[in-house]
């Protein structure tokens, strides 16, 4: 029996039990903008 995902928003996620988003790309472009010195927020997860 195959066990369905779902979306967490409550705490760790198991990629086994939860859906996930690949992060890289927005990850490489927060890591330019500090290498930069520029200003930026990080709002809430949705």
């Amino acid at each position: 029996m195959t066990m369905e995902r779902i979306f967490n928003i409550t705490g760790s996620c198991n990629p086994q039990q939860h859906y996930m988003v690949n992060l890289d790309s927005r990850l490489a472009e927060i890591k330019k903008m500090i290498d930069r010195g520029d200003y930026f927020t990080i709002n809430r997860g949705r």
